[in-house]
């Protein structure tokens, strides 16, 4: 393992390690930067694209970059920070080429996978460390302020879990321990609900657009915080999230339900919208559901929403 240090003629701090970077996408390039800050000296960053190579120059200023073999083989600890579809080819293909090293630590940053996707990393003697930030990035120095106090799931063998809570606390995170078991539960909770936030607030201002609302991002702005704020206390605290919903579903108001299916496929009909008429469906059976899980609504009010929102006629 090729030994660096942070400038040219200065040793590197002592407990700080050298850092190669594969893929300096959004979450490659800002945990770089992150490390670096803390003392860790960045040895090499693999990028293709136009955007990741600007990365590397912006947010790893003097970082070489190099092929992805090398980066590999010059760092103490090697950043994994690419596609989860990409990781499991990666790691095999690197363990073929004999890159890994033994003592060498190997984190990935995938949510999906804990560490059992290292495993020929591992079987050349490389510890394996899956740490993933709940954090949607940018790929900009924004993030960095805002990796302080985020949750982090660190999966990794019992005896060097320590290692990746302490490399996700230099990083200003709060670390988590997830089971290998647990990885792909916790990840599509997160995935299900920031991904599908975002495509929530594209379907309800292309709604509130056509309807006349010159600036909808603004006018749902409080509205979403506050519903989202409300969730978000209840969900730490002692009762269900659901007991925050406002709206015509709590109300039991079957007859806006309906007539909000019937403006909505007007939409649809008009604008590339139809994903909005079913999603309110989805959501609104879900918010029936649960609403009358914790006694919200009556048996009776539940029926008459469910039989307005499984009628495919409904929104005719």
């Amino acid at each position: 393992m090729t030994q660096t240090q942070d400038s040219p003629g200065a040793p590197r701090k002592p407990g700080r390690l050298g850092v190669g970077i594969v893929g300096a996408g959004r979450v490659g390039a800002v945990l770089g930067s992150a490390l670096r800050a803390t003392g860790h000296a960045v040895v090499g960053a693999s990028g293709i694209s136009a955007e990741s190579l600007e990365r590397i120059d912006t947010l790893l200023p003097g970082v070489p970059v190099l092929e992805v073999r090398d980066v590999v083989e010059r760092s103490e600890l090697a950043l994994l920070a690419v596609p989860d579809d990409v990781l499991p080819g990666l790691v095999a293909g690197l363990a073929e080429l004999g890159a890994w090293q033994p003592g060498q630590l190997v984190v990935h940053t995938s949510g999906r996978y804990g560490t059992d996707v290292l495993a020929p990393a591992r079987a050349a003697g490389a510890i394996p460390l899956a740490i993933h930030p709940a954090m949607t990035f940018t790929g900009t120095s924004l993030d960095l302020s805002r990796l302080e106090g985020t949750t982090f799931a660190v999966t990794a063998p019992g005896p060097v879990q320590p290692i990746g809570q302490a490399l996700v606390v230099e990083l200003g995170g709060e670390p988590v321990v997830i089971d290998e078991a647990d990885r792909g539960l916790y990840h599509a909770g997160l995935a299900h609900g920031a991904n599908h936030l975002v495509v929530l607030v594209a379907q309800a201002a292309q709604a509130l657009q056509v309807a006349g609302i010159e600036n909808p991002g603004r006018a749902l702005a409080p509205l979403l915080h506050a519903a989202l704020d409300g969730a978000l206390r209840a969900a730490d605290g002692v009762s269900d999230p659901i007991r925050t919903l406002t709206g015509p579903v709590v109300r039991g108001d079957a007859g806006t339900v309906a007539e909000h299916l019937a403006v909505l496929a007007d939409l649809a009909a008009h604008r590339d919208a139809s994903d909005t008429v079913e999603g309110y469906r989805v959501l609104s059976r879900a918010a029936t559901v649960r609403a009358l899980g914790v006694g919200r609504i009556k048996d009776s009010q539940a029926q008459a929403l469910l039989d307005v929102l499984n009628d495919p006629q409904t929104e005719i």
